[in-house]
Parts: structure tokens; sequence; C-alpha cells
């Protein structure tokens, strides 16, 4: 399983709509609050997940404009066992269509 540390940044694709439409399936099974706009806490165990997340410029491509964000991941209390789990399944439900 692969090693995930307490703190790290994704480029993540999409809007923050498809991120707030997909994130509580994301979080399965654990507890998800919304403190305040553009930030998530997720219960995992007897720690937590936090994520802070802000808009990018879009990237262009021609005539194309991709939407995309950058998420801040920070867990607090939780085993690099149990990080591994969560962020398995939480990758694999935002995993998007692809070859």
């Amino acid at each position: 399983m692969p090693n995930f540390p307490e703190q790290f940044e994704r480029d993540t694709n999409g809007t923050e709509a498809d991120w707030l439409r997909t994130l509580p399936g994301a979080c399965g099974a654990h507890a998800l609050s919304l403190p305040a706009p553009g930030q998530a806490q997720v219960q995992i165990e007897t720690g937590t997940l936090g994520l802070q997340w802000q808009a990018l410029p879009p990237h262009r491509i021609a005539l194309v404009s991709l939407p995309h964000m950058l998420v801040h991941y920070r867990f607090e209390g939780v085993t690099p066992e149990q990080r591994g789990r969560f962020m398995k399944y939480f990758d694999l439900y935002m995993q998007r269509g692809g070859g």
C-alpha cells in the first residue's frame, strides 16, 4: 500500500462544484463536515483529515479551458496504515474516466 505523508498538496482537475459533489462519496463511511468555504474535515477513527482548496486559473490548450484546484491534505492523529487505506478508497472514488 502506498505511503502517504501527514501533509501534501495536489493539483486536482475539475471545478469546486465537481469536488463538493464527489467529496461525500469519496469519504465513504467517515464523517465529513464543511466548516467554512474551501475547507472540509473528515473523521478517520480517532484522527482527522483536514482539506483546504482553492481554484486556480484554468489550464488553456488552444481553445480548451480546463478548470483545476490546489488541494492541501493534512492528517492529524491518523496512522500511516489508516492514511493508506483511506487514500486508496478516496483516490479510486475520485478517479475520472480515462484510458
